[in-house]
């Protein structure tokens, strides 16, 4: 199964692992690397136009669940998916996971015969995290997708790239979504004032730009390894498949596990 895109800028962008372009390759003719080349820009339009028709799935799904009516196959493969339909399993599989980790929802089959499906509302898009970020399901999938894009672009994301990811998941920014209301709002009035999120501008930057980091909120009520994981889990990865963010997150939890000692130490000292 293809990696989700929505952390990517690129199908071929992947994010924090280190990779030397040709190291490999042996040399090539001029005939031989335009060849290459042609091939490459194939491929990457493919993936592409497959990770947009698993957006406009995701999209479609949740617009369908409105009504509460059975999802056929033939209804996803005549108004989504259309020719790309020998794609079809790889394709509802990861809508399902951008379904199941971002919104909350698992897709279920309610006949194999006739390849109906149905929402069911989770509201846990990851283990343990609801209660301490605030609850909500899908809007906990979006803060979540978010602190792990500026998480795996060193702890800070340019505001365009936040944007370009919400368009990824076939949701725009100022348009108006049945489940998160307005995003850019969602995000600049309840993430970045409930301090989840920071957002300033970048210095020296013209024409001015800005960034989101994590805000004191997220940093006490997460932490990098269980947004590591969740990226994995996107990904269908092992957190160690990015050894930079792996080795910050195990960094991160000693320093936790410190700071808990301490606060223990300090409490036992009082009581005697």
């Amino acid at each position: 199964m293809a990696p989700s895109p929505l952390l990517q800028e690129s199908p071929e962008e992947d994010l924090g692992a280190v990779r030397e372009e040709g190291a490999s390759e042996p040399s090539l003719t001029p005939k031989g690397a335009r060849a290459l080349a042609a091939k490459t820009l194939a491929r990457r339009r493919a993936c592409r136009r497959v990770d947009r028709t698993v957006a406009e799935l995701v999209q479609f799904l949740l617009l369908k669940d409105r009504k509460k009516s059975p999802i056929t196959r033939s209804e996803m493969v005549k108004y989504v998916i259309g020719d790309l339909k020998d794609l079809f399993p790889e394709i509802i599989a990861r809508a399902a996971e951008h379904l199941r980790y971002v919104f909350g929802f698992e897709l279920k089959q309610l006949d194999r015969k006739h390849h109906t499906y149905i929402l069911i509302n989770k509201l846990k898009p990851i283990e343990h995290e609801e209660e301490a970020l605030g609850g909500d399901g899908p809007r906990l999938g979006l803060l979540m997708m978010i602190l792990g894009l500026i998480y795996m672009k060193g702890n800070s994301a340019r505001e365009a790239q936040v944007w370009a990811m919400l368009r990824r998941l076939g949701v725009r920014p100022s348009k108006y979504h049945f489940l998160f209301g307005y995003p850019k709002r969602l995000i600049m009035e309840d993430f970045v004032q409930l301090r989840y999120l920071n957002y300033r501008r970048v210095p020296h930057t013209n024409p001015p730009e800005c960034e989101f980091s994590w805000g004191p909120r997220s940093n006490l009520e997460t932490s990098k390894m269980k947004v590591l994981g969740f990226v994995a889990k996107l990904h269908k990865k092992e957190p160690q498949h990015w050894p930079v963010q792996y080795r910050e997150a195990l960094a991160d939890e000693a320093d936790r596990a410190r700071a808990g000692a301490s606060v223990r130490a300090r409490a036992s000292t009082h009581l005697w």
